[in-house]
């Protein structure tokens, strides 16, 4: 890791937490009203940039959550086919059975078991499986997002939603004779 100061290594620790550089330095001891310049200055330092990088590095090889990984757990539930839930026959496939892939866009299993009587003579009279699909909407939307497919559309406006002011300002500009030195 490069030589930092102590601020600096704890404002690459929060960073991490959120990828926000101006909560990460106000969480780094830095002030409120300066964080975001602080912020934006680290993040330009060739020395934290380094610390970043290794750090978001070392975070993957950890924890084996990769780019790539995201993907194809996106790729699962965007691509998802709801048939594989069901064998030839119509019955749902038990859960333990389901291949990788269609497990892995289930988001839950509700089971809902109801009983007639009770004590010894309880007898269970009927048993639900309703399996949780996770959102292909959102799943396909994010990979669109991730592979440059999709673009977010910002808009600006002024005060209380209200319309941007635009000022037209006028230079009047003189030619410069000599420069001071």
């Amino acid at each position: 890791m490069p030589d930092l100061t102590p601020k600096q290594a704890r404002f690459v620790e929060e960073y991490l937490v959120d990828l926000n550089a101006t909560q990460a330095a106000i969480r780094a001891g830095y002030s409120k009203g300066t964080a975001r310049a602080i912020a934006s200055e680290n993040l330009s330092k060739p020395d934290i940039q380094q610390a970043i990088a290794e750090a978001m590095k070392k975070r993957e090889k950890r924890t084996q959550i990769t780019q790539d990984r995201v993907l194809l757990e996106l790729g699962r539930i965007a691509f998802f086919d709801p048939r594989r839930l069901f064998d030839a026959d119509g019955n749902p496939v038990p859960i333990n059975e389901l291949d990788d892939d269609t497990a892995a866009a289930l988001a839950g299993l509700d089971v809902t078991e109801e009983f007639a009587g009770e004590g010894e003579k309880r007898a269970l009279r009927s048993l639900t499986k309703k399996y949780k699909v996770s959102d292909k909407n959102t799943a396909l939307t994010n990979a669109m997002r991730h592979l440059g497919m999709l673009r977010d559309k910002l808009e600006h406006s002024g005060p209380n939603g209200g319309p941007l002011q635009v000022e037209r300002v006028r230079l009047n500009m003189q030619p410069v004779e000599e420069l001071p030195e």
